[in-house]
């Protein structure tokens, strides 16, 4: 298996657990002060929408880097792939310091760790 594959795999499992931890918060999960600049205990109606939202997006970056990889079929043009793969990078890494500057010290210590992590993985992937 390539290095690519490898973090693609692993990039698929952070989403997957971020995923899980968006849809808690569209439940009403009292996990606010993780996500969303943390102001809420529980998010009101516009930030759960918020978080369908960041659901979707994340199962579409994960086809994304899937395909990149080799690891699903190529059902978009490779071009899209590649752009692709690169753009969501550089969204991940733009989310680094904006989780750092979080007013929320829950947010900051925990989702700068993990997005700095998915921007790795999806450099290793998009360089793949």
């Amino acid at each position: 298996m390539t290095p690519a594959a490898i973090a693609a795999i692993l990039l698929c499992v952070v989403l997957g657990a971020l995923a899980v931890f968006q849809l808690a918060l569209v439940f009403g999960a009292p996990l606010g002060r993780f996500a969303w600049g943390g102001a809420d205990r529980v998010l009101p109606r516009a930030k759960r929408i918020g978080s369908v939202i960041s659901i979707v997006l994340y199962a579409v970056f994960a086809w994304v880097f899937l395909m990149k990889a080799e690891l699903v079929p190529m059902v978009l043009p490779e071009l899209v792939v590649d752009v692709g793969a690169w753009v969501i990078a550089a969204y991940f890494a733009i989310g680094i310091p904006m989780n750092a500057i979080s007013r929320s010290k829950s947010e900051r210590y925990t989702m700068t760790p993990v997005v700095a992590l998915l921007t790795v993985l999806s450099v290793i992937v998009a360089l793949g």
